[in-house]
């Protein structure tokens, strides 16, 4: 596995990580957040929980070529998603999706490498 990929694998597990935690945790922006795209509560735990799965995925695709591509497929729509959320249900400013952007392309990476 390539430095680059071995980066792009470290950087979503950290990410989604502390994404889940959020969610996980009700911190006051997250609340906020999920107020604005207008879901129900119980689909931020969902959401949190597929996440981590996901982030566990891409653990084990450092072992797991076929688990890591499978993982990164979850993330990335789960990226799709988010950006969604941010640009039609909440009509954030576009530089709210940015990081969910940036996730997209990594899982996307991930995939394909």
């Amino acid at each position: 596995m390539s430095t680059i990929a071995i980066v792009a694998q470290s950087l979503l597990i950290l990410m989604f990580a502390f994404s889940a935690s959020i969610k996980f945790l009700r911190t006051k922006t997250m609340i906020q957040h999920w107020k604005e795209y207008h879901y129900p509560f119980w689909f931020m735990y969902a959401t949190a929980a597929l996440e981590t799965l996901g982030m566990l995925g891409i653990v084990a695709g450092f072992w797991n070529a076929d688990l890591l591509k499978y993982a990164s497929a979850l993330l990335a729509l789960l990226m799709l998603g988010a950006i969604h959320a941010h640009l039609f249900r909440a009509r954030h400013n576009p530089l709210m999706a940015i990081n969910a952007l940036l996730m997209l392309v990594l899982s996307i990476f991930m995939i394909i490498m």
